[in-house]
């Protein structure tokens, strides 16, 4: 079955519904320069010395929380301004320090970054640079997925399953409007990758779905909400990850695909968003022998994908960006002068987060110095950038107010479009005793089971934090037990045997795929003892319903359950959704956007609301 999104526009709160209509009219393509912006370019790069033009290709990054002017983090990055001439940053959320040990560990790093200590550094980096600094980030769930206090919206793959291009359009403009609130230019999204294996560690939800021309659609949208908002668009990750079973995080994936199979499956979504007009790509780190015959050479090394398939055949002459050079498929391949060399002669405009910036910027000047790098084509990648920072009005004004940040990012208007998106994604993939909506009264006894895969890295809220409270204020009496990897058999047969007491159970099952574990299952004793809570609520005809957050796959091990809602997210907006997917209040009309097992894309029971 293939399915098609639903491009008509259903009933929504006024204000969304507006926002919406709005994003219906495609948005104008990316203007050609005027004569000033023009002029600009030419002669800014006629007057660049080698060394500048040589900094324009490197983007390192830095972290958005607050740092003084009088530290060592100002002062490592204002070297790489002044003396690498580095031709913008790559923007990250914050980290804290945890110890790297062999036992115990485990504890969470990453913390949301500061939207005003982020737009303050882009400023204070702004003025130290000879040149405008072209800033990125990886917005792809919207601007909160890095910064705290910012929208964050689904992981694409609900947008697949609510099926709107108009959403996907808008989430878009959103991104964009509050990312250059910020002083961040261009987004590194959004995924046009197809998720057609179950065993992506890396991809996954991040994926709009497993139909190549559904993919397509949404990319396309959302590529023209970000330019229509003033941002450049990425599609990524060149060319298609989503049939891979490595994370290439941790070591280098292999496609065997003939390239007649990659024109069919992987290629369709970046073909349609460079139609759509977006500004720039980022390649992949994957070997694929069918477009390149060197083996263990990843795309992002290869000239036959980057310059012979991207630029020749697709004809694609935007910006060229490498995904980040510190995962292992490259570090282990080549150190990092050697790696940013060999990444900019495949045909690359910008090597992104290298190793060591330093070295890469000294291996690239040894290079153009003795002829690797010849000295058109550095000037061409040079007059790529200069372009696309002319576009977006860099040479005339390149600082953000921080003033405005607090009136721009973070709206309720801006996060009413992200619970629509949320709303409308939520699956009901079945209901075997038509349990959904729960219609137990509000004194009824309640198990609610947080099923987690493994407690530790849960960086951004602990699961349940938000569907716990949620639960509790409809029903008085509910009782909550945690069960992940490291629950004893012991302790779950304690909650086996007072199953018998309460009248409805509700699980939430949290399964990730996160950079970097290598990790996607739920532990096999936790699914054998769901397996056990479902014989036993069948027998006492008990409404039993399971709520799967994260990896949608994971449903595909236990068709057991009787009642399973998806919602290929994680956190505050897809918790809140569940709830009131299972109450009742809100209509349930999600559509598979991959295959689950016997179900095939499309499927999906709607719920109206109560």
């Amino acid at each position: 079955m293939v399915y098609h999104p639903r491009m008509r526009v259903r009933a929504l709160p006024a204000l969304v519904l507006a926002l919406v209509a709005a994003a219906l009219v495609r948005p104008s393509a990316t203007p050609e320069l005027g004569p000033v912006a023009a002029r600009w370019v030419s002669s800014t790069l006629d007057g660049m010395t080698l060394d500048q033009k040589i900094g324009q290709l490197l983007m390192p990054s830095f972290r958005t929380t607050y740092f003084s002017n009088d530290s060592d983090r100002h002062d490592r990055l204002v070297s790489l301004v002044r003396e690498q001439h580095v031709g913008g940053f790559l923007l990250f959320a914050g980290r804290l320090p945890a110890p790297n040990v062999l036992l115990g560990g485990g504890y969470p790093r990453g913390v949301p970054g500061q939207p005003l200590a982020a737009a303050s550094t882009n400023n204070r980096l702004q003025a130290e640079s000879a040149l405008p600094l072209l800033n990125a980030a990886d917005f792809e769930t919207g601007v909160g997925f890095r910064i705290g206090g910012a929208t964050t919206f689904p992981r694409a793959m609900a947008f697949g399953a609510a099926g709107d291009e108009a959403l996907a359009v808008e989430a878009g403009r959103i991104t964009a409007l509050e990312a250059r609130a910020l002083g961040v230019h261009v987004n590194f999204a959004p995924v046009a990758d197809v998720n057609n294996n179950p065993r992506n560690p890396v991809i996954n939800t991040r994926s709009f779905g497993e139909n190549p021309d559904v993919v397509s659609r949404l990319a396309s949208a959302y590529v023209r909400g970000l330019q229509d908002g003033g941002m450049v668009a990425t599609l990524k990750h060149f060319p298609g990850h989503g049939d891979t079973d490595v994370d290439s995080h941790l070591g280098l994936p292999l496609i065997p695909h003939p390239r007649a199979r990659l024109e069919r499956i992987e290629l369709p979504p970046f073909r349609a968003g460079i139609a759509a007009g977006a500004g720039a790509v980022m390649t992949s780190h994957i070997e694929l022998p069918g477009l390149d015959p060197e083996p263990s050479r990843p795309a992002t090394l290869s000239p036959p994908v980057v310059t012979g398939l991207l630029r020749n055949t697709l004809g694609f002459d935007g910006l060229i960006y490498t995904d980040s050079m510190r995962m292992r498929a490259v570090t282990e391949l080549a150190s990092p002068g050697v790696a940013a060399v060999q990444a900019v002669v495949a045909g690359h405009d910008v090597v992104i987060h290298s190793p060591d910036d330093v070295v890469a910027f000294d291996a690239l000047k040894a290079a153009a110095e003795d002829g690797t790098i010849s000295e058109a084509r550095l000037d061409r990648s040079v007059r790529r950038i200069l372009e696309a920072k002319a576009a977006l009005g860099l040479h005339g004004s390149r600082r953000v107010s921080l003033d405005q940040v607090p009136d721009l990012v973070g709206s309720r208007a801006h996060r009413e479009v992200a619970a629509e998106v949320s709303r409308r994604g939520i699956t009901l993939l079945k209901d075997e005793r038509g349990s959904v909506p729960l219609r137990v009264p509000r004194d009824a006894s309640v198990l609610y089971l947080s099923v987690v895969d493994y407690p530790t890295g849960w960086g951004h809220g602990a699961p349940s934090a938000t569907f716990l409270p949620e639960l509790r204020a409809r029903w008085d009496d509910v009782t909550a037990m945690e069960l992940s990897d490291r629950t004893t058999s012991g302790e779950l047969a304690v909650v086996r045997a007072d199953l018998g007491v309460y009248d409805a159970v509700v699980a939430s099952v949290f399964v990730r795929t996160a950079s970097y574990s290598g990790r996607m299952d739920l532990e096999s004793q936790l699914q054998d003892f769901l397996r056990t809570v479902a014989r036993r609520t069948e027998v006492r005809d008990v409404p039993f319903v399971t709520v799967f957050f994260g990896n949608p796959y994971a449903a595909t091990f236990m068709p057991e359950l009787p009642a399973t809602l998806l919602t290929y997210d994680f956190y505050t907006l897809a918790e809140t959704s569940a709830v009131r997917a299972i109450t009742g209040e809100a209509p349930i009309t999600g559509r598979l956007p991959i295959a689950l097992g016997e179900y095939p894309i499309g499927h999906g029971l709607t719920r109206a609301a109560r």
